[in-house]
């Protein structure tokens, strides 16, 4: 049995999840919408899908079971309780929302309908998450006390261009985007391996100096200066773990945006931009080919055409040896793969939610607290680095 999908936002990203939905034995017709109809009727044309819908509104009204939005983050929330209330299952890109408010009536939804809503968060399939995952299976960590999480994608590696994409002549008003909200690749790492969530934030955010209008108050939409930010959480349980949020950073973002850390007292795990290491009483092993992905795709493949260069390896990263594919359909081998594995899996998992009635690893309770924790993270940024309280939902129904 198969269900339909309503791509929502043709942008640069949506096409790699419409090549996999299409070639996914469980999702039948897809239709795609844009504010812009043309970059709507190139998508479908692409990937050769049922065709293009006028709006979001009309979208809700058709008969599609599900959508997928991938429209830009500062409006995922409100679109998603329209869709659900239109009894749609949603899978949304990251944010999940940027208020607390916005988080809250996704979840109230949810609860309410039963039905399906997953955010795609890649880190959660990043080599080194699914590696520290199945190490804390085994207790391997002994217990955990501290993690790390960053998310360091300088501006100039390609994000200009992107903004510029989506943004049109006042590109430079959404480019200011608070890192701190968009804080689900640093986060989703840490916690997609180790089972705790965050309960207390300090943060600090980094006033921008370029000088070139981004990031700059006065041209704005978020009223934000800050270009990089760090957070220091306290975790449930005991202990603790930061995350960075850098976009001005001399760093090779092209080769890995998202990296992590888990100390433990029996063991550590360190993943830097080139190397892997576990460490433990008796050594260090190194596991950097254990995680590293192998390429499906080349940069220069005419289906990233309007992809920024420096934002191409994102799109053709194949699966880590790490990664076990047994569970992916086999129409799925030797097809386009991004953020280093994870797009395969993440397109599966909404699959199998939906035609499963099973909620996904992240549905909306583990999304808010890989998306909530940022937003407070920001609030306490603006206030000099205050301590604050953040609140959780507590875990989904059934898990």
């Amino acid at each position: 049995m198969t269900f339909s999908l309503g791509i929502v936002g043709a942008g640069q990203f949506s096409g790699q999840f419409a090549k996999l939905w299409q070639l996914h034995p469980g999702v039948g017709d897809i239709s795609v919408t844009d504010l812009l109809p043309e970059r709507a009727e190139r998508l479908a044309a692409e990937y050769e899908l049922a065709g293009t819908v006028p709006s979001f509104e009309a979208m809700l009204a058709s008969d599609v079971d599900a959508v997928g939005i991938f429209t830009q983050r500062w409006t995922h929330g409100p679109l998603v309780v329209q869709a659900l209330r239109a009894g749609k299952h949603v899978y949304s890109a990251v944010p999940m929302a940027v208020t607390r408010e916005e988080i809250a009536a996704i979840i109230d939804e949810v609860r309410a309908t039963g039905l399906t809503y997953m955010m795609g968060e890649t880190s959660y399939y990043n080599p080194a998450t699914v590696y520290a995952r199945d190490l804390v299976a085994k207790d391997a960590f002994g217990r955990l006390f501290y993690a790390e999480g960053d998310y360091v994608h300088d501006m100039d590696l390609g994000f200009y261009d992107a903004y510029k994409y989506s943004g049109g002549e006042n590109w430079k008003a959404t480019a200011s985007y608070p890192p701190l909200l968009y804080p689900t690749h640093a986060i989703g790492g840490v916690l997609g391996a180790w089972q705790t969530h965050a309960v207390s934030v300090s943060a600090i955010g980094v006033v921008d100096d370029r000088g070139d209008g981004v990031f700059d108050k006065e041209v704005s939409m978020f009223d934000n200066d800050f270009s990089n930010a760090t957070a220091l959480f306290e975790a449930a349980g005991g202990g603790s773990f930061r995350t960075n949020e850098f976009r001005r950073v001399g760093y090779p973002s092209r080769l890995r945006e998202s990296r992590f850390r888990f100390f433990g007292t029996q063991g550590s795990l360190e993943q830097l931009a080139t190397v892997s290491l576990w460490q433990d009483r008796d050594g260090v092993t190194d596991v950097s080919d254990h995680l590293q992905p192998r390429p499906t795709l080349a940069p220069d493949d005419p289906s990233l055409e309007h992809v920024a260069p420096a934002l191409r390896d994102a799109f053709t990263s194949g699966s880590a040896p790490v990664h076990d594919r047994t569970r992916l359909p086999r129409e799925f081998a030797n097809v386009v793969n991004g953020h280093e594995g994870s797009h395969h899996f993440l397109a599966d998992d909404f699959v199998v939610a939906v035609t499963t009635g099973a909620p996904p690893a992240v549905n909306a309770w583990e999304a808010a607290r890989y998306t909530l924790p940022g937003i407070v993270a920001h609030e306490s940024a603006l206030q000099g680095g205050a301590r604050l309280v953040i609140p959780d939902f507590g875990d989904a129904p059934g898990i």
